[in-house]
Formats: C-alpha cells, sequence, structure tokens
C-alpha cells in the first residue's frame, strides 16, 4: 500500500509523517530501514525540510504472517485496500494461537490473499469468541490497524450485536452500567465486580417471550461483556455454555418427537459493526448475514 500526500506547508519530513499522513512514531521507525519515503519520487530522510508542492509518499510493507495459509470457507462482507470484513461462524477462532496454527478464520484469509495476489497483513481489529458468530474487521496493514484501534478505543466505531436471550429485561430500552473483572487464575471467565475495569452495555427488546430477542450495543469493549451483563442481570444468552444459557435448553428446549435440541450453540452474533474508511472518511455500515435460531413454539 502507498500513502501520498502534496504538502502545503512548509516541514519536516518526519513531521508531514505525523501529521499529513497520520503514521505513527512507532511504524515511522519500522519504515525507516526498509526505504520506504519518498520526495517527490527520490528517497528522502525524515530531516528533509519539505516545501509547498512537494509530494510525499510512503511505501506500507507487511512481513508475512508467521502461520501458514488455508483455503477454506471465507464469506467476504467488505473489502478495499484498507481493510476486509468477513462473517465468522460458530465454533471457529478468529487468530492462530500457540497451540493451534491452523484452522481459524485468519489462515483462511491468509489463502484468501494469496489466491488474490495481495500481499497484505492480518491485523484483528474486531475480534470474537469461538462461539459467537458476525462480522470480524481486519486491517491489511498497521498503519489502518494503528489508526482504526485509535477509533475504536475513541468508541468511534459502533458495533452492534443481536441475542436470543433466556428472559429478557423488565424495560424496552436501558443501559447495563456495571464494571467487570476477571475470576482468579486459572479461570478465563469474567464477572460483574466493583473492582473491575468500567463496562456498559445498551439494550433494546425486538421480541418478547420466553426467549427474548435483544439488540445490544457495547460501549465499551471488556472480555465476554455481552455474555456477562445479560447473565448478571438473569437473562443469559441462549445456549452460552460458560454464563448460564444451557439451562433453559435442557428443560424446555427440547424437539418433542426426537429429544434434540431445537437450535444450534450460543445465540450471540455481531450484526453490523459502522466505522469511517481511513483514506476517504466515508462512513461504512457492514452486515452479518448469520441468522439466529428462534427456539421453535
Amino acid at each position: 500500500m502507498i500513502l501520498r500526500c502534496t504538502m502545503e506547508r512548509r516541514a519536516k519530513l518526519l513531521s508531514a509523517l505525523r501529521r499529513e499522513l497520520r503514521i505513527s512514531d512507532g511504524l515511522v521507525r519500522r519504515l525507516k530501514p526498509l526505504d520506504a519515503f519518498r520526495v517527490n519520487g527520490e528517497p528522502a530522510h525524515t530531516n528533509r525540510i519539505l516545501v509547498p508542492g512537494d509530494v510525499v509518499s510512503v511505501t506500507i510493507q507487511e512481513d508475512a504472517p508467521d502461520f501458514p495459509a488455508e483455503n477454506g470457507p471465507l464469506t467476504v462482507l467488505y473489502e478495499d485496500e484498507c481493510l476486509i470484513a468477513v462473517d465468522k461462524p460458530q465454533g471457529i477462532i478468529v487468530h492462530p494461537t500457540f497451540s493451534r496454527q491452523t484452522g481459524t478464520l485468519a489462515n483462511y484469509l491468509l489463502g484468501h490473499y494469496r489466491r488474490t495476489g495481495q500481499a497484505c497483513a492480518v491485523h484483528v481489529l474486531t475480534r470474537l469468541d469461538r462461539d459467537t458468530m458476525g462480522v470480524v474487521i481486519f486491517a491489511k496493514n498497521a498503519w489502518t490497524h494503528w489508526l482504526l484501534m485509535e477509533e475504536l478505543d475513541a468508541g468511534r466505531i459502533e458495533k452492534n450485536y443481536e441475542a436470543l436471550t433466556v428472559g429478557g429485561p423488565d424495560a424496552d430500552s436501558g443501559l447495563i452500567d456495571l464494571p467487570i473483572a476477571k475470576r482468579p487464575n486459572p479461570s478465563l471467565l469474567r464477572y460483574v465486580s466493583p473492582e473491575g475495569k468500567p463496562a456498559q452495555t445498551k439494550f433494546r427488546v425486538l421480541e418478547r417471550g420466553p426467549i427474548c430477542r435483544l439488540e445490544l450495543q457495547p460501549l465499551t469493549g471488556r472480555t465476554h461483556q455481552l455474555r456477562v451483563h445479560c447473565a448478571h442481570e438473569g437473562f443469559p444468552i441462549l445456549g452460552d455454555p460458560q454464563y448460564g444459557g444451557m439451562d433453559f435448553q435442557e428443560s424446555e428446549l427440547r424437539d418433542p418427537g426426537s429429544g434434540l435440541p431445537v437450535f444450534a450453540g450460543q445465540q450471540l452474533v455481531a450484526k453490523r459493526i459502522c466505522l469511517y474508511q481511513p483514506i476517504t472518511g466515508k462512513r461504512i455500515c457492514i452486515c452479518s448475514k448469520m441468522a439466529l435460531e428462534m427456539p421453535l413454539e
């Protein structure tokens, strides 16, 4: 990827990289030995003085990931030169781990890059649990990832989920504002605790019944936030194996003929993510095609 700008002021190249092209200091240091900076088509050092009219270009180069590319099922919802959004099914993890280097969404994405001739990185922007489905966004290079992480941390990336819950809130809409902490090791679970980090979730009831359909919007990004907040408030997400959403399934959600569950898995989907494209500034809204399985009556 090549970033370009035409200078409208007198400044050092380093200042232009930071201000006009919004490149982080860390990325500048990484690109320096790669001969990535050009002024009017010629190699340039970061202390070069620029004048109005000078054309600055930066080649963003990425190292190949240290995990294998694989051909696998991959539903691409949106793609441009900066980012790609895909639909994650249940039961697949987003990125390789120390103990598992294959069969993840990132492996399949790398395979997609290889098939389409793209020398891109795999930077996860929005990560989902194994059993949560829906939109996952990856940045294709470090520049995009840094900018979008700043947007995410500032709360300017809007994430909307849908969930089926066992029971539901009394109000039709509202805000769950409860801090979340990690349970002691070796547990990976979270719980509501005054000693935890601030966590806020907006909710809206879409359908009511023994099983409710909710729209959930996390305003913060704590691990397991939606699952913990719903469970703590008394309406766990249906099918959640760790926060109480399996109880209702065992007693009431089985087909009377076969005795089998009438739905499959945790009923939580990252339904829509809206953000601003880093280069054009255009607002993009990406929607999942995954559907929740409302139990049979």
